[in-house]
């Protein structure tokens, strides 16, 4: 389970996805399979979310990881390696990018 915290010492990494209508569902089945069969199984990985905006044309990816390193590793295998191409088929474009969290407010 993702946790939000300031000055944690894991890496975030935030994803967006920009679909076609139409697509969406398709994506996100092959982010979903990706997450349970290959991603939640690498070192480092400490939990995920998917989110969908209601036109169904972006989807939000909020992921945390140990380190860095752990994350740019899992990037580079060859299984999601060929993952991502078929997930980039899908889209428009996406963006995986790395942040620190600055502050929370509840």
């Amino acid at each position: 389970m993702p946790s939000i915290e300031r000055g944690a010492a894991h890496q975030t990494v935030i994803t967006t996805f920009e679909v076609m209508p139409g697509l969406c569902q398709d994506l996100l089945e092959l982010l979903s399979a990706a997450y349970r069969e290959v991603i939640s199984k690498q070192p480092g990985f400490l939990g995920a979310a998917l989110h969908v905006n209601d036109a169904q044309t972006r989807i939000a990816n909020y992921s945390q990881w140990r380190q860095r390193e752990d994350f740019l590793a899992m990037l580079r295998s060859d299984e999601m390696r060929r993952r991502n191409r078929d997930i980039s088929a899908l889209c428009k474009s996406f963006e995986p990018v790395m942040y620190d969290v600055s502050e929370t407010f509840d």
